[in-house]
């Protein structure tokens, strides 16, 4: 039995349906291993929330977004990602637009981090 997850990404605003990653972004991902060429904006959409098991906020102001569009039944679906990050203090994954190509580097760490939390909460709750 192959064990597999689907995932997507979605912003909480419209401003770049369609467009690729930034390309800074694309750059630190690719130096890991992961191509997100192929990737394209898109809005969260209320379907989100019955097509996941999860919606996973970067930080409490697309929290506070997403509550709005998540119906009450699916609540339990919508949280923050770094809840699943070990070690890690901080709520919220910083926005690295604006800051040089470190600030990707650190974005990924927190992300990978999340993700293999994410995915033994996974693995202990089936």
């Amino acid at each position: 039995m192959t064990e597999q997850v689907l995932t997507d990404s979605a912003g909480t605003h419209d401003y770049h349906i369609g467009a690729p990653p930034d390309l800074r972004a694309q750059a630190a991902a690719a130096r890991r291993g992961y191509d997100l060429s192929m990737l394209r904006a898109r809005q969260v959409t209320p379907a989100d929330f019955e097509r996941f098991d999860y919606v996973l906020a970067m930080d409490e102001a697309n929290l506070g977004e997403l509550l709005p569009l998540c119906p009450d039944a699916s609540r339990d679906r919508l949280r923050l990602l770094l809840e699943f990050a070990e070690e890690v203090e901080r709520r919220d994954v910083p926005d690295p637009y604006y800051g040089g190509e470190q600030g990707f580097e650190d974005v990924l760490d927190l992300v990978e981090n999340a993700a293999r939390g994410l995915l033994a909460h996974i693995k202990n709750n089936k």
